[in-house]
């Protein structure tokens, strides 16, 4: 499998952080294997409910438990699985550049359309550092999605740093994942102000609506993996202008999307998939189970949803 050499990719729709189904195996790290058919299954049935397409190796693919075998072939089932009917975007986290080339040129080789790529993930860099970070990154060929999360990486790309990180080539996006909704505006400011442009897109599920408002392209999900329907629906709605009918049945999803901003979030949103009926199942260490009074919340909010969207039909 080989992708296309590109610069530019179009990353309007729902592009999904998959979650990972395991199975049980005592030969497998932590007992669990990871379960390749039910992932190729899950990532098929995001496609035809309408998701533009699959993140496999994001925080919620639970990439840092993955042997390095793991951690490739689950790239190679999303290329395979998805073919030409969307997209794929692989994270390439890591704590140095050179460990996230690395992923990146191998997410190349294996065919995927972009790359989503977090600064050093175990090093609180200063700003030439993530520069070279993502530039390193960016040689390799395939566009990349910067990802500001800093809440846990405790380094905050901030509008300023984001403008001047979109100057290098093949910087094509950041996942905006700060929580604040502010700074979609901001980062079109500072960009303006620069003389670069890049594409904003919502990265935390809880501010989708005021992010898209506000002039985001695009949303790199997590909550999908359980409602995908309704998050397109809620997606199209907003690209549309139909704001009254994406607030409707985003409201209704609400009180489980704020999970997506949550240390739990790998937890609750597998627990949300098994609710649903699809697979969602353990996670690998350092992600224990839930403790009784958050599953217990967790499943409150996630019926609270599932009943209010049954009351929009």
């Amino acid at each position: 499998m080989t992708a296309t050499a590109s610069t530019h990719l179009d990353l309007g729709g729902v592009v999904v952080a998959t979650a990972l189904p395991y199975k049980e195996d005592a030969s497998a790290p932590a007992g669990l294997a990871v379960d390749y058919d039910a992932y190729a299954e899950h990532c098929n049935w995001l496609i035809e409910n309408g998701c533009r397409g699959v993140g496999p190796n994001g925080s919620l693919g639970e990439y840092s438990s993955l042997t390095d075998e793991e951690r490739r072939k689950v790239v190679q089932v999303a290329v395979e699985t998805v073919g030409d009917r969307g997209i794929v975007v692989a994270g390439v986290h890591g704590p140095g550049w050179h460990q996230a080339q690395y992923w990146t040129q191998l997410a190349k080789e294996d065919g995927a359309h972009g790359v989503l790529c977090l600064p050093p993930t175990m090093y609180r860099s200063a700003d030439a550092d993530v520069a070279e970070h993502f530039a390193k990154v960016a040689e390799v060929g395939l566009p990349v999605m910067i990802y500001n999360n800093p809440l846990d990486t405790k380094v905050d790309l901030r509008p300023e740093l984001v403008a001047e990180i979109a100057k290098i080539d093949g910087i094509v996006a950041v996942k905006e994942f700060s929580g604040d909704v502010r700074r979609a505006f901001e980062i079109q400011e500072a960009c303006e102000a620069a003389g670069s442009t890049i594409d904003v897109i919502a990265g935390s599920d809880d501010v989708l609506f005021e992010l898209m408002i506000d002039g985001a392209t695009g949303w790199f999900a997590g909550y999908p993996n359980v409602f995908p329907a309704e998050a397109v629906a809620i997606y199209d709605n907003m690209a549309a202008g139909r704001y009254v009918e994406a607030r409707e049945i985003y409201k209704s999803l609400i009180a489980a999307f704020r999970w997506d901003s949550r240390t739990e979030f790998v937890q609750a949103i597998k627990l949300g998939m098994d609710m649903v009926g699809r697979n969602g199942g353990p996670c690998r260490p350092p992600r224990a189970a839930l403790t009784p009074a958050m599953e217990a919340q967790v499943r409150a909010d996630t019926q609270r949803a599932l009943d209010a969207l049954a009351a929009l039909k």
